[in-house]
């Protein structure tokens, strides 16, 4: 869900891929018809692993497996928890429920990474190129 809130909301300040550390190996049903009752796009939404290249590649990883990063991930320092239910195996009002805390917690982060951007005075050049 993360990541296909992430990819319509906050695509300019994130680029997001979805991994997980148990994979199941499928995007639950469940999870593509919540998203797209909520107008979200489903295509290209796959299960997969973390794998080293896109571990290198990220700049920030949201680890919400339940356990904390100094747990699961040697090198933490790049690794933001959050708690999130998982609502496989549950019902739609569940999915509804963790979809919108999911939501709220993808908005709060690229609020967080847009006012980084205007700190760091790249806003302007952003804006201007997403005008074109």
């Amino acid at each position: 869900m993360a990541e296909a809130i992430a990819r319509r909301n906050a695509s300019d300040v994130i680029e997001a891929s979805s991994a997980g550390l148990a994979p199941l190996g499928f995007v639950a049903n469940m999870t593509r018809r919540i998203l797209a009752n909520n107008g979200y796009p489903t295509e290209n939404l796959e299960s997969k692993p973390i794998l080293p290249d896109l571990w290198d590649a990220a700049d920030l990883v949201i680890n919400m497996s339940g356990r904390s990063r100094q747990q699961v991930f040697r090198e933490h320092g790049k690794v933001e928890d959050w708690v999130v239910e998982d609502p496989y195996g549950g019902d739609t009002h569940d999915y509804q429920r963790v979809f919108e805390h999911i939501k709220s917690r993808v908005e709060t982060l690229a609020e967080r990474l847009r006012k980084r951007k205007v700190s760091q005075g790249m806003n302007g050049a952003v804006a201007e190129r997403k005008k074109e």
